[in-house]
Parts: structure tokens; C-alpha cells; sequence
């Protein structure tokens, strides 16, 4: 099946026993108690999260069919491992909608998206995916919130593949490992738009999905959508916050 198809119909055509294996692939990983509140035959989560005090808790989404295998292994800041793309400094800030708002210290934070040409590592040479990366992982990392709910990766901007819009998968799990959130982050198009058309995106082309037509990001992205700053030539900044129960 093509990862455009798998796409378009969801799980369901997968069923609850092939997705768990993809979340879960080794003893390394800290497994999320709710990797996404998704049931079958959808791939879209709640946008519209929930109020608690004064601010929003983000939208929890699929972890889609490409979850780092074993996320303590990468605990990095420089994800890139040499991938070509413009320069995006990601920084993250997760915060407690139980205690305020404020940030929360010693979160672990995983990230991972694809590269400029719309591929991830750690899989590959299947319909989902043709180019075999099964043995690298760049575009991985983790890191652990400082003293603000802070922690920054630098990476490339992501590309995108067909059927889906450009973003950035996330999973938030507590000091003790216990899973917080699985959400993603959307970016702006009008940016995007600027990136792909120059250096090593130009030849993939311009995105085929809008953050509308998403069929994860389709139903809204007003917990979901990062603030970018900067140029092609001097790289950008993304500035995020995500909410969670802590």
C-alpha cells in the first residue's frame, strides 16, 4: 500500500494490531500509556484540546507509521546527522495546565520528522516508504526540559511527503517516563512555500497538501501551530508550547 492511500484511509486498514508494533518496537522505548487518542479508522486527534486555568492543553495526535524505534538512544541536540536542508532551530516549550501553566521541568521530549526529499530514517524499502533508511536515523533526538519547560534541537526544515502537510512529530512523557502527549506541530505555508522553492527541496517541488486538506491537521491547528522566524539564508527559528497534563 502506498503511504498516500494508508494516508487517506487511516488506520483502520491497518487494524489496532499492526500500530502497536510501529509505537512500540523495542525494549528501549518508553512505551506511551495512550500514544494518541485516535481510534481506529481515524488519524486525526481532538484540535481543539482542552481549557484548564489559562491556557489550552495541544491536540493529541497519531504518532503516524514512523516513530523512532528507540527514542534514549538519540538523546541529542544536533539531530541532523549531515541530512541537507535550511538550518531550523527548534525550540520547545512544554507546559502544565495542573499547575498553571508553568513550564515543566524534566520532561522528556522526543522529536522526529522527515528529511528535505520527505523520507525518514529507520525505515524503508516498502510501499510505505521505497527508499530503504532502515539503517541511520537521522532527524531523531531527545532531550530533557530545563528549569522553564525549555528544550531546543537543531535540525533542517522538514519536508513533506504526499498527503500530508509539513510538520513535526512530538512526544512528551514525564520524568518517570510516563506519557504525557503525542501531538504534532504545523507550520505556515507562506514560510514553507519560500523553503521548497530553492536548494535541495527545489527539485522535490511544492507541498500537494494544505494544513485544511491534512487529514490529521484538517479539522484545525490552534494548539498545533509553531511560530517560524528567520530567512532561507540565515536559517529559521520555530518557538512552540505545548500543554499537557502533568
Amino acid at each position: 500500500m502506498e503511504r498516500k492511500e494508508f494516508l487517506k484511509r487511516g488506520f483502520s486498514a491497518l487494524g489496532l494490531v499492526t500500530i502497536v508494533p510501529l509505537i512500540s518496537c523495542s525494549n528501549n522505548t518508553v512505551d506511551p500509556e495512550t500514544a494518541t487518542e485516535t481510534t481506529t479508522g481515524s488519524t486525526s486527534g481532538t484540535t481543539g484540546g482542552t481549557t484548564s486555568g489559562t491556557c489550552t492543553a495541544t491536540a493529541s495526535e497519531t504518532a503516524g507509521p514512523f516513530p523512532t524505534k528507540s527514542p534514549a538512544s538519540y538523546v541529542l541536540n544536533d539531530i541532523r546527522y549531515e541530512r541537507q536542508g535550511t538550518k531550523l532551530s527548534v525550540k520547545i516549550t512544554i507546559q502544565n495546565k495542573n499547575n498553571s501553566c508553568a513550564g515543566l521541568a524534566g520532561a522528556l521530549v522526543d522529536i522526529w520528522h522527515c528529511d528535505a526529499t520527505g523520507n525518514y530514517s529507520e525505515y524503508g524499502g516498502s510501499g510505505m516508504q521505497s527508499t530503504n533508511y532502515t539503517n541511520v536515523h537521522f532527524l531523531r533526538g531527545r532531550q530533557t526540559t530545563d528549569a522553564n519547560g525549555l528544550v531546543t534541537f537543531t535540525s533542517i526544515y522538514p519536508g513533506w511527503y504526499s498527503g500530508r502537510a509539513p510538520h513535526i512529530h512530538v512526544h512528551v512523557y514525564n520524568s518517570s517516563g510516563k506519557s504525557l502527549l503525542v501531538t504534532q506541530i504545523a507550520f505556515s505555508e507562506d514560510i514553507s512555500k519560500v523553503v521548497y522553492a530553492q536548494g535541495v527541496y527545489a527539485s522535490h517541488g511544492q507541498a500537494d497538501t494544505t494544513n485544511a486538506r491534512d487529514n490529521v491537521f484538517g479539522d484545525g491547528v490552534a494548539t498545533e501551530m509553531s511560530t517560524i522566524t528567520g530567512s532561507v539564508s540565515a536559517g529559521y527559528e520555530l518557538t512552540h508550547a505545548i500543554v499537557v497534563a502533568g
